[in-house]
């Protein structure tokens, strides 16, 4: 048995901000990581321009490996059924186009972590002061003893299923599914990701230039056929914006999504002396965008350890009060008043939409309205309209609702 500080379950973004912050503290740390390194990361790879600057102010500057190409994007452009388009340029700049593969793992060994790659998390046991992890390498149990546990292992995580293993099926879960096509003619600005609020191609449906092809994108709920959503999308696009494509190649990939706990506030951040960050938490930006949520989540969560040792405090009590700015960062830009009146997001959505005709505003805001009732099933919207009402109010989102 390896007896250490911390385990932290996945070789993530999140994975490694939170090792980041253990290591510099000097406490024993290990990421297990089930995949041998570097691995391959279902993603857009556009990341927000605070996740660049953590990056930057943590990690250092990126090798060039770590990018796509083009190695940068400018900002996202909203389209909508009225064929009206709103392009916005990120605050501060253009930001890096991450190629996971290699930038999750540049990140991993920056933090300075003991890595364990080929280790698959098999469950854990709370033991008071400490957790027995287990795991397997090679087929071959292995077991480690850590004071404390970091679940970073994205949406489908299994260290939440094994610290609530009922919480999956309480929420809903969708499918997100990207094919890659070479390019016989696409109008769309290979500088922004493109994102489309059409109730008629999903629920969550993008495209965006990469390493030469175009990525054609769609989310949608578990269950649906992804060649089918994908081939409407497809013929969408060359109908209404003239992208002419290829047939996909045979490199396409999808993997399942949970939307819906950083729109509602039901984040999920652990038991005792495992904590939960992350995707794995519930945070995810909007447009889909989960990597500076994860840094920054994720660099909570070792700096919570880090705290309640110093301060010989609960971890939990450390976490939750800790975790509650970022919660707030992520919950605004999911906030319909937060949103028409403030500015959540990186990228000036109010300002873009001030720049239109008075007819073409309304015509956004009535799509915006037809796309958010694709969301009806899933008895959301009170709970939406309960925390913006409580956001004012009391300063933050209620830690009640938290798992």
């Amino acid at each position: 048995m390896r007896t250490v500080d911390v385990v932290i379950v996945g070789a993530s973004l999140a994975g490694a901000a939170a090792a980041k912050r253990t290591v510099d503290a000097g406490l024993e740390t290990v990421i297990l990581e089930r995949k041998e390194l570097p691995r391959h990361k279902i993603c857009s790879g556009i990341l927000s321009p605070r996740g660049h600057r953590f990056l930057l102010e943590n990690f250092g500057p990126l090798p060039r490996e770590t990018l796509h190409e083009p190695t940068s994007c400018r900002g996202v452009t909203f389209h909508f059924p009225s064929m009206v388009s709103m392009p916005m340029d990120f605050f501060h700049g253009t930001t890096p186009h991450l190629h996971r593969k290699y930038s999750d793992h540049w990140a991993i060994q920056r933090s300075g972590a003991e890595v364990h790659d080929q280790t698959s998390f098999a469950g854990l046991e709370e033991k008071g002061d400490h957790v027995l992890v287990h795991a397997r390498k090679h087929g071959e149990p292995v077991t480690y003893r850590a004071r404390q546990v970091i679940g970073a292992d994205g949406p489908s995580s299994l260290v939440v299923r094994a610290v609530y293993p009922d919480y999956t099926k309480q929420i809903p879960w969708f499918f997100v599914g990207q094919k890659f096509h070479e390019i016989i003619d696409c109008p769309l600005s290979s500088e922004y990701f493109h994102f489309w609020f059409h109730p008629g191609l999903g629920h969550y449906t993008w495209s965006h230039a990469r390493d030469g092809r175009q990525i054609v994108g769609v989310g949608f709920k578990r269950g649906d056929n992804f060649a089918k959503k994908h081939a409407v999308v497809q013929n969408y696009l060359e109908e209404k914006h003239g992208v002419r494509l290829k047939p996909a190649g045979d490199d396409h990939e999808g993997c399942a999504e949970n939307f819906g706990p950083s729109l509602i506030n039901r984040y999920v951040f652990g038991k005792g002396n495992v904590l939960l960050t992350g995707q794995a938490a519930g945070f995810l930006n909007m447009i889909g965008e989960g990597m500076s949520c994860a840094l920054h989540s994720g660099a909570i969560s070792g700096e919570a350890i880090v705290e309640a040792r110093l301060r010989n405090r609960p971890v939990q009590e450390m976490y939750r009060r800790m975790i509650a700015s970022e919660v707030r960062r992520c919950s605004d830009q999911w906030n319909p008043l937060k949103i028409a009146f403030d500015k959540p997001h990186e990228a000036d959505f109010p300002e873009a939409l001030m720049k239109l005709s008075w007819r073409e505003r309304g015509l956004v805001l009535r799509d915006m309205w037809n796309f958010i009732v694709l969301f009806k099933e899933f008895k959301w919207g009170r709970q939406i309209a309960g925390a913006a009402l409580q956001r004012p109010i009391v300063g933050g989102y209620s830690m009640q609702r938290w798992l």
